[in-house]
This record gives structure tokens, sequence and C-alpha cells, in this order.
């Protein structure tokens, strides 16, 4: 089973982060330029929040907020559900699914190291079934022998 650490090896662990002061435009910048659907929010290198396209969706035009003059602060999401390194992308699938959400943080003794998403977990669970089928091919062709 892979695991967050691998994903974060094979993926990289650069995080996007932005204030929460800053305006929810300047986050929709960043998140269209480094083409992410997340950012997480910080402040004095502490995560205090995240904003996705969802809450921009749902928070700021649903609400008909205006987007220059908002502060995350405001729209972020605050409860935030972290992961450890050790943990498993089947279990973290399921924690996304539970939550309903789309980005987990890893967080390892209070250290950041990284941020996966939804098509993180996807892109590796396929991988690993992909792998175990290709294994049981070849074991099923080497006991034809």
């Amino acid at each position: 089973m892979t695991t967050v650490q691998h994903i974060l090896e094979t993926k990289g662990n650069e995080v996007y982060s932005i204030h929460p002061d800053k305006s929810v435009e300047d986050a929709i910048r960043m998140m269209a330029e480094k083409e992410i659907g997340a950012v997480l929010v910080t402040e004095n290198d502490r995560p205090v929040g995240i904003f996705s396209e969802r809450h921009y969706a749902r928070e700021v035009f649903l609400k008909g907020r205006a987007s220059p003059t908002t502060p995350l602060r405001e729209v972020m999401e605050k409860k935030l559900i972290f992961v450890e390194p050790h943990q498993t992308a089947e279990a973290c699938m399921a924690l996304m699914t539970e939550k309903r959400i789309r980005h987990l943080p890893v967080l390892q003794k209070g250290k950041l190291l990284g941020i996966i998403s939804m098509g993180d977990l996807l892109k590796s669970i396929i991988a690993d079934r992909e792998f175990n089928i290709e294994q049981l091919v070849l074991y099923m062709q080497g006991s034809k022998m």
C-alpha cells in the first residue's frame, strides 16, 4: 500500500500558501498561475486555513462578495484536517470522501511537509491496482508452464 510519504516523494512537497489578510482575488490569481485547486492559508508559518475553488464558488461568488476586497480570513475553511506521512492512500481517500474535501495538508510533529489532493490519491491507487494486476497476470502465466 502506498503511503502519503511515497506520494509526496513522487509529486514533490511544494506548498503554495498565502496570508489570511490577502484578498480572495490574490488567492484565485495564485491558484490560476500555479494551476492548483486550493491554497493553504498560513500566518506566522502556521497553517490557519485552506481556500479552494469550492470555497470561492460557495462563499464568494454565490454570496455576491467582491473578490478584490474580501479577505481570505472571512471565507477560508478554518477547520483544517491533516494527515501524517505514514497514512495510506486508501485511508486518506476514505477521509476525503467522508469529510467531502479534496485537499489534505500533511503534517509531521507540527511541521508542514506538503499537501495531497484527491487527484494525487486517485493516481496512486490506480498505479497500485495496475501493478497488482500485472503481478497476477505474470503469476498466472508462470503457473501455466
